[in-house]
């Protein structure tokens, strides 16, 4: 095993299962912790009988209507949960990775990529409970990586979610033959294996301390994104775009957060694939392609 012992917190979701199998790959050490040995929603929880030299926290509660329904679980696991691994993280004198997301965004003014230096604004309490968690994790510590992903897809699928985006599309397509999907927000579609491969590139570079936004390249409303799925696995079904406000949640959903990854990609020193690419990629696998 080489390089640093690395410590994977949520290591059975959607981004975690991809990162574990990448290290096993690239012959780093690497140990998964799932919930069965630490309950990230438990503040009693300890991380004494743990060796890492680094942390990656993948844990989160990530339904977003949910969040907003009952807000305790989010604050509990997104925030709490960010800040106490930080405090270990530095008693131990080892650097945590974060990952966030691109929902503490949502309510700025920018309508162009945003870079790590735009001021967040999240407009749902899945997004608030995210940034509190940066914020805890940067006060308890000084050596956090905050890596933002979004929308992701990945074979292991969301937890909690039923699968992903892209499975949700493909299934109601061939049960319907006809899709409405929301024209008006706009993302960054970001394959998990993609942003599982970055974030090993980060800690192996041993980059600085800070802010990155670990997308696919391009942008793309979920409208763009639901099309190229249907149009690429050759599913006869329509797509038809509808604004926001014909399919109400009980979350807001950021009209605008597309992530530039400019920063990130000066730092592993190569490009990030664009998210088409990811997207066919994918579809390969899955042998829908």
């Amino acid at each position: 095993m080489a390089g640093p012992r690395i410590a994977l917190f949520g290591a059975n979701g959607q981004l975690g299962s991809d990162i574990g199998t990448l290290a096993a790959q690239r012959g780093l050490h690497l140990v998964p912790v799932t919930r069965d040995q630490l309950d990230a929603s438990d503040p009693a929880a300890a991380f004494d009988g743990l060796s890492f030299d680094v942390a990656i926290n993948c844990v989160a509660v990530t339904r977003v209507d949910d969040c907003e329904k009952d807000p305790g679980p989010a604050v509990a696991v997104n925030a709490h949960f960010a800040g106490r691994l930080a405090q270990a993280c530095a008693a131990k004198r080892a650097r945590l990775v974060q990952v966030s997301t691109d929902y503490v965004y949502g309510g700025q003014p920018e309508r162009e990529p945003l870079s790590e230096t735009v001021a967040r604004a999240p407009v749902n309490v899945y997004g608030a409970t995210k940034a509190l968690g940066e914020d805890l994790a940067r006060l308890a510590h000084d050596d956090v990586i905050v890596v933002r992903v979004a929308s992701l897809f990945g074979v292991a699928g969301a937890s909690g979610k039923g699968g992903n985006f892209v499975e949700t599309m493909l299934r109601l397509g061939q049960e319907r033959g006809r899709l409405t999907v929301v024209a008006d927000q706009i993302m960054s579609p970001t394959a998990s294996w993609d942003a599982g491969e970055a974030i090993l590139d980060l800690i192996t570079a041993e980059g600085p301390a800070g802010d990155y936004h670990v997308v696919n390249s391009g942008v793309a409303s979920w409208w763009d994104f639901a099309a190229r799925i249907i149009e690429r696995a050759d599913v006869a079904a329509e797509v038809a775009p509808i604004p926001t406000s014909a399919f109400p949640t009980p979350a807001r959903r950021p009209p605008y957060s597309a992530l530039s990854n400019a920063k990130l990609c000066a730092a592993i020193g190569r490009p990030m694939p664009h998210w088409t690419e990811a997207l066919d990629r994918y579809l390969r696998a899955k042998g829908r392609l």
